[in-house]
């Protein structure tokens, strides 16, 4: 080996070939110095510390927010010897490092997408009233997510939920949340609004959230998202390219269902109101029906074409009497089916009843209870085996 001699080219490519097998990726902190962007494609930068520095070289499509000098940054790569401009770190992805950094980075990222105006309140969409079909992006294991399905399960029933399962912070966190819109976006039949959780965490735990390539894919999707990152001071650019904020993952769930005993009392109320309405209107149109006729008794000895016209007046208000409350019943009758439980049966859910009561909570069950079971299409009569509580 002592008198084995390499041209140049032959040693930096056994260089470079004991760096790809020796340190296949390395991620390196540093502070940003001399950064630039060449061509619109390249992007050149120092790393440095109080002693050392080294190159770094990436695509500009490989940075996830927005860089300047004297930012600290982690960056992942390949050490690399190119050949005839020396060594440096070919970046594959980087981000700020440290509660200063993340926070110039947000706000220069959060400039550079409002001049675009994907922030512009004129993008925003409203969300549906009563959602049927809803898209989730959350992790499983996450405490908000769980959260979010506990308080929507109590507000509202009948929400037809398609779920994706993400990592919400780390590496593959931005790829995981951009893949799971696209996803949503690309179904046959879109869902009504899509939803992405994540409970509370440091500016850093947050950063995914934070990024270019999520805020352009909230901004950017066919279907409303709501957003429920974070605590209720945490705002990042993803809630800021959403349609809607909600503050926390549990009022994301206030936000997007509404409260059965509310629109319970709304409809009684309004079936109160057009009772009072209907009796209202029946005794003015009696008054009037009785006020005609005695019109039409005292002119009874009028010429014809005056019991006419008495006539006519007396078929106009009976026909538009007939017509308010066909067009009152018609409504209610839109409301009542709002509420009808076939409805709900049509979509897959079912109704269990114990001693002709419903069941609404696996506390009201014993092992050896009979149930009835009712579906769309046929009532099922069956027996506890065993009660798990969730």
């Amino acid at each position: 080996m002592e008198n084995l001699v390499l041209s140049v080219t032959e040693f930096i490519t056994l260089i470079n070939q004991t760096l790809e097998y020796a340190y296949p990726v390395v991620y390196v902190e540093g502070e940003v110095s001399e950064f630039r962007i060449s061509k619109n494609k390249w992007v050149y930068f120092n790393l440095k510390d109080d002693e050392s520095k080294v190159q770094c070289f990436a695509s500009v499509y490989s940075l996830s927010t927005v860089v300047e000098d004297g930012m600290k940054l982690r960056v992942k790569g390949l050490p690399k010897l190119h050949n005839k401009y020396g060594f440096s770190i070919n970046v594959s992805g980087l981000k700020p490092v440290g509660e200063g950094s993340l926070k110039k980075a947000f706000e220069l990222l959060k400039n550079k997408l409002e001049k675009e105006g994907l922030f512009a309140p004129e993008r925003k969409r409203p969300l549906p009233t009563y959602p049927e079909t809803v898209g989730i992006i959350s992790s499983e294991q996450a405490a908000g997510y769980a959260d979010f399905i506990k308080i929507v399960n109590k507000r509202w029933i009948g929400v037809d939920f398609k779920f994706i399962d993400v990592q919400v912070q780390g590496e593959p966190a931005v790829s995981d949340i951009v893949s799971a819109i696209e996803t949503f976006n690309r179904l046959p039949q879109l869902p009504q609004v899509l939803v992405i959780i994540r409970g509370g965490g440091s500016l850093d735990d947050l950063q995914a959230f934070n990024t270019e390539p999520v805020a352009r894919s909230i901004s950017s999707s066919r279907v409303p998202i709501l957003t429920g990152v974070g605590h209720e001071v945490d705002v990042t650019l993803a809630d800021l390219a959403a349609d809607v904020r909600a503050s926390t993952p549990s009022n994301a769930a206030e936000i997007l269902v509404p409260d059965m005993r509310d629109v319970s009392i709304q409809v009684n109320s309004s079936f109160a109101g057009i009772r009072a309405k209907f009796d209202h209107r029946i005794k003015e149109l009696n008054f009037k029906i009785e006020h005609l006729e005695n019109t039409l008794l005292r002119y009874i000895n009028n010429p014809l074409e005056r019991i006419n016209e008495l006539n006519s007046r007396l078929t106009s208000g009976h026909e538009r009497m007939i017509k308010y409350i066909s067009d009152q019943l018609q409504n209610f009758g839109n409301l009542l089916n709002t509420f009808n439980p076939r409805a709900v049966l049509k979509r897959g859910y079912s109704i269990v009843r114990s001693n002709n009561s419903l069941i609404r909570s696996g506390n009201n069950v014993k092992v050896g209870d009979e149930l009835v079971v009712e579906l769309i299409d046929a009532i099922i009569k069956s027996g506890v085996i065993s009660v798990t509580k969730k």
